[in-house]
């Protein structure tokens, strides 16, 4: 068969081939996984797979795919007649009968395409073009810092041409004529100071406003593109990762952008200025003082791009150190409850010394250069030194030009010191803004704008969910499935429990309603409309969940219960009451000092879990939505607090479609439907009774199970 493929594409164009299936991904956009259209592009995909894997074995062809199956998992909209070309034109090498094969392989692929990582496949501009086009809303500023920084660097550089001129003065005038020409000078240099130290100031003060604005704008950039990532993202995303790309490498990218340009240009403008004045007084001198640059220049591309890679590590390992602390920091009750707080500090000061390795790299690399740099430095002067001193023999050159010539070839050589960091902190913002732009480029695979297409609301609906067929996995456990192929309907204005075994996907459930993951296959629609075709912060709006675990902010009560407003900043504390009250969380909240201003800590652990319970109810209650879901949300209570909680969820459940996850079966007897869910499919359901008097049941085995009856 192998020879087959090669009959009809001849090894000349095997890699325009190649080329073209690689490069058709460019051609198509986004459009519904339900779509008809996307069989026809599983097609062609599965014919581009099977072509390059026999490609690869004939001639060693290094090309990826893998984009195809996660690009399919999007769905996409064929624009013009290319897959159909494509397709056309590989069908020839292949039959179809291995294609077919290649599409089955590829329809598994393609669902756990979805959950990886989907970055657009379009190629970014270059990095420091990108890196400075952050500063654009600043450049009225900076050309202002940039005025400031001429000034003052001419300032900077007049002054040896002055002094060569005091110096020749002292050797060549009569006394008498001396003091006043002296005195003139002075004057002249001082008034020519005041002018460099005020340009200093200016350009000092607007670049560090500027810097802070820059990095101000980029947090809030950046944070927002995380909070719009879907669930999946955060599955496998550590948390102290992304809070050191928010915080650690937004910080050296601003100052790569500010500070950093700032002595960058006013190294450059001394060394060009410098040099310019260097051949003004001796061309002879400066070029010989000129042989040590080029091997000074080969030293920093070297370095830099050297210091470029060690300082992503650097940056990475970071980020990896923040994450076991802000994550042991987080759990320190589970670490004080096993006594793992010498295990804990270990694990950190591990991490924190593979920081430090890679810094000792660094530092080394470091020194090498700049100890190179600096004996450079000093062969330059020695140099000037030896040759002026002939040249003076000679009175090819006077003592004022060359002690001129001698402190220009020092602000020379120190301009060049501050290109070469310029160069280096530059490559520093660059690691750190690859790390942000990894974020920033990303496509989440749930949009929340309106930005691919426009999205659906409903301005009435009664509450009708169904899941039909619906496959679905993990991101982060791909290759275990949760569902296959399962239906489920849950009537409007019902109270519809499920159960099952652990593990047998009854959370899962409520994540997938609340299209914090999308299905594999299959759809799940609301009276008849896709979830996927929603705008999805207005379905969620209309959800309300109330989960085993409810986890608070750690602001106010009051705040935690008017955040469950679409704008908790107009909800009045009248509102905030009634929700309390009922919650069967007023009595309680009002026997704390400070009320409903009361702090609860981080995560609500300042409250006792029936508390918390009853303020993510008070949540619920105010957000009025029209689909509730109760997850296990009485399951970790004790007797008292299960009573009060279950008394409020009652209130809350009258008049909506109520989806009740149950662990606890004792609590869904009044349930109008119960479903039982194990191995990704529906095994059972009906009403309690109907399904108590099932001999061999599931759902009366789980129950014999908790009440120890048989």
């Amino acid at each position: 068969m192998a020879a087959m493929i090669f009959t009809f594409v001849k090894p000349p164009h095997l890699h325009r081939t190649l080329n073209l299936c690689k490069n058709s991904t460019h051609f198509l956009q986004r459009m519904p996984l339900h779509s008809t259209k996307a069989v026809h592009i599983d097609n062609v995909f599965a014919a581009c797979k099977l072509f390059s894997q026999r490609a690869k074995v004939r001639f060693n062809v290094q090309s990826n795919f893998h984009s195809l199956s996660r690009l399919r998992q999007h769905g996409g909209t064929i624009l013009g007649s290319w897959p159909t070309r494509i397709f056309k034109r590989i069908s020839r090498a292949a039959n179809s009968q291995n294609v077919n094969k290649a599409q089955d392989k590829l329809s598994t692929s393609a669902k756990q395409g979805l959950n990886q990582m989907s970055v657009t496949n379009v190629a970014k501009p270059k990095n420091i073009k990108r890196l400075l086009a952050l500063a654009k809303n600043e450049k009225w500023k900076l050309a202002g810092a940039l005025l400031c920084l001429i000034v003052s660097s001419f300032v900077t550089l007049s002054v040896p041409y002055f002094i060569g001129k005091i110096v020749d003065l002292i050797y060549t005038t009569e006394k008498e004529k001396m003091v006043h020409k002296l005195t003139v000078f002075c004057s002249s240099l001082l008034g020519i100071f005041l002018i460099g130290g005020l340009a200093n100031f200016g350009r000092v003060y607007i670049i560090q406003c500027s810097s802070q604005r820059i990095v101000k704008t980029l947090r809030e950039l950046l944070f927002g593109k995380i909070m719009r990532q879907e669930v999946g993202f955060f599955d496998k995303t550590k948390t102290g990762e992304l809070i050191n790309r928010l915080s650690s490498d937004t910080q050296v990218v601003s100052q790569a952008l500010s500070q950093n340009i700032s002595d960058g240009v006013r190294s450059i403008l001394q060394s060009i200025t410098g040099l310019g004045m260097m051949v003004f007084i001796s061309a002879k001198l400066t070029l010989i003082s000129m042989c040590i640059v080029p091997p000074v220049a080969v030293g920093s591309i070297i370095y830099g791009r050297y210091l470029r890679k060690i300082t992503k590590k650097v940056q990475d390992s970071l980020a990896n150190a923040t994450q076991v602390a802000e994550e042991r920091i987080a759990t320190i009750r589970t670490v004080r409850a096993f006594a793992h707080e010498d295990k804990e500090c270990t694990m950190y000061n591990d991490s924190i010394d593979q920081v430090l390795q890679l810094s000792y790299k660094e530092s080394l690399a470091r020194a090498i250069f700049w100890g190179f740099a600096g004996f450079s430095g000093n062969v330059i002067i020695i140099s000037v030194f030896y040759f002026g001193g002939r040249m003076m023999m000679v009175s090819d050159i006077s003592v004022g030009d060359l002690s001129a010539f001698l402190m220009y070839a020092a602000y020379v050589g120190t301009s060049l010191n501050g290109i070469t960091s310029f160069i280096t902190e530059l490559n520093r913002g660059v690691a750190a803004s690859d790390r942000i732009w990894d974020i920033m480029d990303r496509k989440p695979l749930i949009e929340l704008d309106y930005l691919t297409r426009p999205l659906k609301t409903l301005d009435f609906f009664k509450g009708n969910l169904r899941m039909n067929n619906v496959s679905f996995s993990y991101p982060s456990r791909s290759e275990m499935p949760i569902f296959t192929d399962m239906t489920l309907d849950i009537p409007s204005g019902s109270v519809t429990a499920i159960v099952g075994p652990s593990g047998s996907g009854k959370s899962t459930i409520s994540s997938l309603l609340l299209r914090l993951y999308d299905p594999l296959s299959g759809s799940i629609t609301l009276d008849g409309h896709d979830l996927r075709d929603l705008d999805p912060n207005w379905l969620r709006r209309n959800i309300g969940i109330v989960s085993q675990e409810p986890v608070l902010l750690s602001t106010s009560i009051g705040e935690n219960i008017a955040y469950g407003a679409e704008k908790p900043e107009l909800v009045s504390a009248e509102q905030i009451i009634q929700a309390a009250k009922q919650a069967n969380a007023y009595n309680f909240i009002e026997d704390f000092p400070e009320g409903f201003a009361t702090l609860v800590g981080e995560r609500g652990m300042m409250l006792s879990g029936g508390q918390r319970q009853r303020v993510a109810i008070a949540r619920a209650i105010l957000k009025n939505p029209k689909i509730l879901i109760l997850d296990e949300a009485t399951s970790a209570l004790d007797a008292e607090s299960e009573y009060q909680v279950q008394d409020a969820l009652d209130k809350l459940m009258v008049g909506r479609t109520v989806l009740i996850i149950a662990h606890r079966l004792s609590t869904i007897k009044s349930a109008d439907k119960i479903v039982v869910i194990d191995e990704g499919q529906v095994k059972e359901s009906g009403s309690y009774d109907q399904l108590i008097s099932l001999p061999q049941g599931l759902f009366k085995k789980l129950v014999e199970r908790q009440t120890f009856v048989k």
